[in-house]
């Protein structure tokens, strides 16, 4: 299962395998049951990983620099 679809949540590059698994499920409608569609699903699979990483990474960095700032207001005894 994959998360939401959607071209407006994912990379133009993504997007491009999305929508080329998406035209081979329409083209194989009884194929894609027995894995005419596999080579592609792997490729979106592993594009989607990619982005879930990179997004993961940068939440991380912004929590860090958040902590930083909260860590610094602390010691210097300031209030918000």
């Amino acid at each position: 299962m994959h998360t939401d679809l959607a071209s407006h949540l994912h990379t133009p590059a993504c997007n491009k395998l999305i929508e080329e698994l998406q035209a081979c499920h329409d083209n194989n409608a009884f194929g894609r049951f027995i894995g005419i569609c596999n080579s592609i699903d792997d490729k979106v699979v592993k594009c989607l990983k990619g982005e879930r990483i990179a997004r993961s990474a940068a939440n991380r960095a912004k929590a860090r620099e958040n902590q930083a700032k909260y860590k610094e207001k602390l010691l210097h005894g300031e209030t918000e």
